[in-house]
């Protein structure tokens, strides 16, 4: 028994079984489906089509350009640095801009590279760290050149430009075909410095080869004219990126050590100058006090003697402040010293700028000016009579540099005055123009010394560069006018031998100088380590600049 179909009950009244099903029917049915999905997909496309070409059409199209343009970077050229009399010495050459590079740079020339490193200083490449912690206004990006060292680290901020940039075509491969636009990068401002490029380089030369270091002020205002250190480096080596520069920072001579603001040396008989002030400010002694020179004086078990005794078998006699300064008379400093006592002693020694940094503004180090608390606490042991004699005349724990010694001397050169050291050249009517306005005012503190002291204490420096002085190589010295003619130019001076507990056992020379005498336009401070006495080492190499200096023609 087979079943049957189901059926269904028709118009006519019959019946039709289900297997008899209305093709027609079936086939209108797929056909309303299929067009009714043609319809629903063409509908999503003309919506899609009108999101892409009317709501986003402006962000597809920029897309679309972003694709074949490119934006090349132009690097700002970097300001110049100028001297005080606006030589240049250092400077940014034109980007040589190439449509098929990423980025343009501008190449910085160093003109005294070498001479003047220590205080120009170079660029390099900004780091991670560098662009997290920039300062400036204008920021620094990937790929930029800011200041790392001297001037150019000091006033990076100032010195950078705004960078500029190129936008350009490229094919579908990426290959350039033309230049679409140029904003032109600003360029940064200029630095004049107080220096002396001249005479900058005709120190370093005298010094190189030596580890030693020279500094000039102008006496009137703090200017630094003079900032030389040897060794040194190549400050293009940092700019042309030359792969020996890693070899800088291993060598035994420090030639990146910038002796001038960096080097901490007993200041030796130069720091007379200061007890001999700081004693007669005090009343301790006068004008004619005399001290015997016995040779040698003793401090319980310690026994002190005069560097003319221990090198000649001599003594001087009855000796005043005068003469103490001219021959460098330890017996009369040892004693004077002991008048006075180590507080007074640091605290005109603290007055005239030692044992602190200068401000100059570069990266420098403030030395030591010890006392009986500073010894217990450093070295953990008493302060002695023996301490108080050595720290009379510059020797045991005293350290200093030589731009504070030049600081010092400045103060005898302008009639009591101590000027903070200044980099930029004070503003005139020839620096009117520059887009960086350097200090406007001296910066200056009265020290309020008598001028009876001061007095006393030029006339020994005077007499320490004539004849019968320590200062030997002045004692004709003699510079040549406009017309020629040799004249004798008298300075005030002081020499300095300084113990040194290097191995070579050498002493450091010293020697600090103004000049003219009467109306000084400049200090010069030389330091030469190592090396022997102040007046046989360090005071021809002042007289050299110094005779440079004055003959000089513009």
């Amino acid at each position: 028994m087979r079943k049957l179909s189901f059926f269904r009950r028709v118009n006519d009244g019959g019946i039709r079984f289900a297997n008899q099903d209305d093709n027609g029917q079936k086939v209108r049915f797929f056909l309303s489906f299929f067009l009714g999905m043609v319809l629903i997909i063409n509908l999503g496309l003309l919506i899609r089509l009108f999101n892409l070409t009317v709501v986003r059409g402006a962000y597809f199209k920029n897309l679309a350009d972003g694709n074949r343009a490119r934006e090349v970077v132009i690097e700002a050229k970097r300001g110049e640095i100028v001297d005080r009399k606006g030589i240049i010495m250092a400077r940014n050459i034109d980007p040589d801009v190439k449509i098929d590079t990423k980025r343009a740079i501008s190449r910085r020339i160093y003109y005294f590279p070498e001479s003047a490193a220590h205080i120009i200083g170079y660029r390099a490449q900004a780091n991670k760290d560098d662009l997290k912690n920039d300062t400036c206004i204008s920021k620094a990006t990937i790929g930029d050149k800011i200041g790392k060292f001297g001037v150019e680290r000091l006033f990076d901020c100032e010195l950078r430009g705004k960078n500029g940039k190129q936008l350009i075509e490229t094919d579908a491969v990426g290959k350039p075909i033309r230049v679409l636009s140029v904003i032109n990068p600003k360029e940064g401002n200029k630095i004049q410095l107080a220096l002396d490029s001249w005479l900058q380089d005709r120190a370093f030369n005298l010094i190189k080869g030596k580890k030693a270091a020279v500094v000039g002020l102008s006496p009137q205002t703090g200017e630094v004219l003079v900032l030389a250190s040897s060794p040194s480096f190549n400050s293009q080596a940092f700019e042309d990126e030359d792969k020996d520069i890693k070899n800088l920072f291993i060598d035994k001579d420090k030639p990146l050590f910038n002796r001038t603001l960096q080097g901490v040396y007993p200041p030796g008989s130069t720091f007379k100058l200061v007890v001999a002030t700081a004693a007669l400010e005090e009343k301790r002694i006068t004008a004619d006090t005399l001290f015997e020179d016995t040779g040698v004086i003793k401090a319980g078990s310690l026994t002190f003697g005069n560097w003319y005794y221990l090198e000649y078998g001599k003594k001087e006699g009855m000796v005043n402040v005068v003469r103490a300064i001219k021959r460098s008379n330890d017996i009369f400093f040892y004693r004077t010293g002991a008048l006075l006592g180590s507080r007074d002693i640091k605290d005109y020694a603290l007055k005239f700028g030692f044992g602190k940094k200068t401000g100059i503004g570069l990266p420098e180090l403030s030395g030591t000016i010890p006392s009986p608390f500073w010894k217990k606490e450093t070295i953990k042991s008493d302060w002695f009579l023996g301490d108080t004699y050595n720290f009379s005349i510059g020797q045991g724990y005293v350290l200093t540099t030589p731009i504070q010694v030049a600081q010092a001397t400045e103060v005898f050169a302008n009639d009591g005055y101590l000027c903070k050291p200044k980099l930029l050249k004070i503003a005139g009517e020839d620096s009117d123009n520059l887009a960086l306005q350097p200090y406007s005012t001296r910066e200056c503190k009265d020290l309020h010394i008598s001028k009876s002291t001061l007095k006393l204490v030029k006339e020994g420096m005077k007499e320490a560069c004539d004849p019968g002085g320590t200062g030997w190589p002045f004692f004709n010295f003699k510079v040549k006018s406009s017309s020629g003619r040799s004249e004798r130019m008298h300075v005030g001076c002081k020499t300095g031998t300084a113990q040194s507990h290097l191995e070579s056992h050498l002493p450091h020379a010293w020697f600090t100088v103004f000049a003219p005498f009467d109306k000084p336009q400049i200090v010069l401070t030389v330091l030469v380590e190592e090396s022997g006495e102040g007046s046989n080492i360090a005071a021809p190499i002042a007289k050299e600049l110094l005779k440079d200096y004055f003959e000089r023609r513009d």
